[in-house]
């Protein structure tokens, strides 16, 4: 990989916000996947730190290299923790990319919230810490979650699914591709189809 931020200067907007997004995904997922690898954690959540500090900047001044380069190693640390596992945004992700053709990274940003929300049981505490990390005042859940979805909509993110031209009618031919997905298995909350169908049904109609 050539990671030199000069090369992504072109990048439109709408991409570079959705592949920082991308790139937060797969911190984020790393952060929330069950298991012991304080490695990755750590790794994780300086990338996530990264992304905070730089994606707004990134989307809307292309010629900021600085703000580039910090997403550079969002996603690199991204790619690096995430050998701890991914979850249920790229388990529903993949299947709507393989099927509509929406931009993986979109999709995961999409889906990101409603995800966070269905794993809240399992990942409020991580969550917390995550927001006192990134220095959001009062940390929590909460917090976080309101972090994500003011992120997002700086970045002009789309807030549900059918913005995409995904439609209930496709539920039945996702949640199945998507329980089988690699990814599904390290999601922090067990997944099988009808809590998958339950999620792209959320998803699509915007009820977070």
């Amino acid at each position: 990989v050539i990671a030199d931020p000069q090369l992504t200067v072109g990048l439109p907007p709408h991409l570079t916000a959705a592949v920082g997004m991308d790139a937060l995904s797969h911190n984020l997922e790393a952060l929330c996947a069950p298991g012991f690898h304080p490695m990755a954690d750590g790794i994780a959540v300086e990338g996530i730190r990264r992304v905070h500090r730089s994606l707004r900047r990134a989307t809307a001044e292309g010629t900021d290299l600085a703000a580039r380069a910090d997403m550079m190693v969002a996603s690199t640390m991204g790619a690096t923790a995430f050998q701890k596992g991914l979850g249920a945004m790229h388990a529903l992700s993949h299947p709507v990319g393989a099927v509509v053709g929406s931009h993986h990274g979109l999709l995961n940003a999409v889906v990101m919230p409603y995800v966070l929300v269905f794993n809240r049981h399992a990942i409020a505490d991580r969550m917390t810490d995550l927001a006192r990390a990134l220095d959001l005042p009062n940390p929590s859940f909460d917090t976080l979650l309101s972090w994500v979805l003011s992120l997002r909509e700086d970045l002009g993110i789309p807030h549900q699914l059918s913005a995409l031209n995904v439609g209930e009618e496709l539920v039945d031919q996702l949640a199945p591709m998507a329980a089988v997905d690699a990814t599904a298995a390290t999601n922090p909350v067990a997944l099988d189809v009808a809590n998958l169908s339950a999620l792209y049904r959320q998803a699509i109609r915007g009820s977070l």
